[in-house]
């Protein structure tokens, strides 16, 4: 029941950007290319999704995303990250990546706070210093690449996020979370999830998953339900949807758009 993750990762870029133009390429795939014969500094920006790979398995497959990330983030041109896309960066910048000690973050991630770094940053403009965010990660930043600067943390992760402006090339923002999640997407992942998610102990029983999967639909379907929103901790953070894609949102206005201007 959930998404393609390329497939809603483009209709999140047009909701911020109407009319904006999106190609896909999936690195994974032996065959893969950039449409129609055109380079990566031919684009205003680059936009990495999230992954079910763990970056530290150096299988073929991630090692072609890695190979890609070093090539992006040499581009020049302006890269995002959401979750494993954060982690690839980093990792193709000379920083590391583990699972995380405490296990897996999921549904919400609660009281990510901005430092002060993160405060001042265009990342976060208009955000609240505190908030929630929706997540899926049992991966986390582990050593950060030379440069990085940390953004946010909470209690389950001290990287939420960061800046990296690569020497001689792109400038690289970055969440763990998933500002292009809505509360339908990760209760899909809970379904689909399920039986992991029960011997990790966020549910009882696989019912309970659907049930969670249910609840987050409705929900998001109707965001009045204050039921709801009061079962799950969830508030304008992740409901309205100008909050829950400001990242993105700031990403285009302070990154791409200047680029595109300067082309």
């Amino acid at each position: 029941g959930g998404r393609v993750t390329a497939e809603l990762y483009v209709e999140t870029l047009e909701k911020c950007f109407p009319g904006v133009r999106c190609d896909t390429v999936r690195p994974t795939d032996t065959d893969a290319a950039l449409a129609d014969g055109l380079g990566l500094v031919d684009y205003d920006g680059i936009a990495w999704t999230g992954s079910a790979l763990n970056i530290y398995n150096r299988e073929p497959a991630v090692d072609r995303q890695i190979e890609l990330a070093r090539a992006a983030l040499a581009s020049g041109v302006p890269v995002f990250g959401s979750c494993w896309g954060l982690q690839v960066a980093v990792t193709a910048t000379g920083g590391s990546v583990a699972k995380s000690p405490i296990g897996r973050e999921f549904g919400l991630a609660r009281k990510i706070a901005l430092n002060v770094a993160g405060r001042a940053h265009p990342l976060y403009e208009g955000k609240a210093a505190v908030f929630d965010a929706v997540a899926v990660h049992k991966d986390e930043v582990e050593t950060l690449p030379a440069g990085a600067v940390v953004l946010a943390g909470n209690g389950h992760s001290e990287v939420q996020a960061l800046a990296l402006d690569v020497p001689g090339g792109s400038t690289f923002w970055g969440v763990q979370y998933h500002p292009e999640f809505d509360l339908r997407e990760i209760g899909a992942i809970a379904r689909r999830y399920g039986e992991t998610l029960v011997a990790e102990g966020f549910f009882a029983a696989t019912a309970d998953a659907d049930r969670y999967a249910d609840i987050t639909a409705t929900l998001q379907a109707d965001p009045r339900r204050r039921d709801l929103a009061w079962m799950l901790g969830a508030d304008a953070d992740v409901l309205d949807e100008t909050v829950r894609l400001a990242e993105i949102r700031n990403w285009i206005m302070a990154q791409v758009l200047p680029r595109r201007a300067a082309r």
